[in-house]
Parts: C-alpha cells; structure tokens; sequence
C-alpha cells in the first residue's frame, strides 16, 4: 500500500451480547418504574383533553388550526433565535474584551461574567424585568411603538416576532436570556482564543500584521473552530433556559403549559406532553449541530 492509498474503512460496530444484556435490564428497570407509579398515583391518564390544546379545529374555516401548546412552542422558538443572536453579539465582544491589553475593558467584562454567573438565573430574570426594562425601554421609546402601524401589524413581523400587543414583553424575554446566555458565551470565547498558541500570535506579528489583522486573519479562524462544540451545547441550553422567561408572563411553551394544566388539571399528561416538545427540539437542533461540526471537520481535510 503505497501513500497515496486511503485507509481502510473502520469496521461496523455491532452490539455485543452484553450490550443487549445493559438495555433489557434498562427496559426492566423502567417498566418497573412505570408499574409502581401507577399503582402508588391511582390516577385516570386521559390524554385526549391535552391534545385538544396542540391543534383544534376551527369550525369558521373547516381547518386544523394550532392551539396554546403550539403557539408556545412558536414562541420558545422565536425567542431561542433572537436571544442566540444577541446573545453571540454579547459573547463575542466581551469575549474579546476579557483578553485584551486594556485594562477597563477586562474589568468591565470580568465584571459583567461574575454578576451573571453568580446570581440564580431566576433572580436575575426579576431583578432585570422589574428594575432595569422596566426603565429602560420607555426612555429608549419601545413602549410608544404604534401596534397598529402597518410596520408591526402584518404576517411577516407577527412570524418573526409573535403578537403585536405583547412585543414589550417579547423584548424583555430575549434581552434577559441573551444577557445571562451571553456571559457564558464570553466565556466559550475567551478560552477559544486564549487556546491559540502564542507561538501563532508572535509569528502574525512578526510578519507585521497589525493587531486588528492577527485577530481576524490568524487569531479567530482558529479559535472559531475550536469554540464550535461548546457553542452549540451553549445554544441548546438556552433553549431550554428560556423556560425562565414564562416567570414575567411572557407566553412561551412552559406558561402556557401551566396555564393548560390548571385549567384541565390533566398535570400530568401536560407536562410529560410538553417535555416530549422541548426533547425533540432539542435533540434536533444537537443532531443539527452535529452535523454542522462534522462537515466543518471534513472542509479542514
């Protein structure tokens, strides 16, 4: 075999007999997990009442239309997208920030990482709504914004941004969770590019590469790559974190889950429903991810 051949492929990995042997006995144990709480609940499962809040059918048009679960999840969803790229924005400049020469920007930035990272997230979130947006939002006119505008009042600003009436609130939820997401994000990027070796940063220099061009042309190629995995964990989180947010009444998936299971008091079937919703989410979005990562792997080759 000469260097130029390729090399075998690996072998098909097949399940061995103890591999079967550690599922039967994980199938065991669940089913005798699930057979003692149904005998120590003595409930009536009846899951046709929360169905009924997924989709329902609109006698004026004669279609399936989405009920409160999944206008949550639309909303879960809308604020995982905005809040992700807020969120990165912040990451990457404090990121930057927490490695650079000037000494204030570290401290504001080191600053900044210690405040979030140390406060639970629930306090953060109440602390933020009710002291900082609660001021901040009317002096910079978002609580003046005409809702019947033909700017806000139409299909595409409603797919993008939910209801009209209840933008402030919108707002508030992606500014918190990209202000708590972002700092461990600064985090993620900070190590990515503290990894790169100084032996990359003195040889950038050496050729007389200003500053600005070693960060952009040698410095964050590399350290990008390097911050991907825990980047996409990263963003994964925050969708399940965004599940905060429903504490200041903004209607995503879990505050209306709550409010479903009030008002069928089917508490279970609600909630094991909607941890079905944000698993297959998130599983998507990690199989999503995974995949991103293994073509940028294949594109260094």
């Amino acid at each position: 075999m000469d260097r130029t051949t390729p090399p075998p492929p690996p072998p098909p990995r097949r399940l061995s007999a103890l591999d079967f042997v550690v599922f039967g006995a994980i199938a065991l144990l669940v089913i005798f997990i699930a057979y003692r709480v149904n005998g120590v609940l003595v409930y009536h499962w009846d899951w046709s009442r929360v169905f009924g809040f997924v989709v329902r059918f609109d006698e004026g048009t004669g279609t399936w239309v989405s009920n409160l679960l999944l206008q949550g999840l639309a909303t879960t969803l809308r604020l995982a997208f905005w809040a992700t790229i807020l969120a990165t924005i912040i990451g990457g400049v404090m990121g930057y920030c927490r490695t650079s020469s000037n000494l204030t920007l570290r401290i504001l930035s080191r600053s900044y990482v210690e405040l979030v990272r140390n406060i639970p997230p629930v306090v953060f979130i109440f602390i933020f709504y009710y002291f900082i947006s609660s001021q901040l939002f009317p002096a910079i006119g978002l609580d003046s914004i005409d809702r019947n505008s033909p700017l806000v009042d139409n299909s595409l600003f409603v797919f993008a941004f939910g209801s009209p009436a209840l933008i402030d609130n919108f707002i508030a939820g992606v500014v918190c969770l990209a202000l708590f997401e972002g700092a461990y994000i600064t985090e993620i990027v900070r190590a990515g590019i503290q990894s790169v070796e100084k032996g990359q940063w003195e040889a950038a220099r050496a050729i007389g590469l200003s500053p600005f061009n070693v960060l952009r042309d040698v410095v964050m190629p590399q350290a990008v790559r390097r911050i991907l995995p825990p980047l996409a964990g990263q963003f994964i989180t925050l969708i399940k974190d965004s599940a905060i947010v429903s504490l200041i009444s903004i209607q995503e998936l879990t505050y209306l889950a709550t409010e479903v299971a009030a008002s069928t008091t089917r508490v279970f079937e609600t909630w094991i429903l909607v941890a079905g919703l944000y698993f297959v989410l998130c599983y998507s979005f990690a199989v999503l991810f995974a995949r991103l990562e293994a073509r940028a792997r294949k594109s260094r080759r």
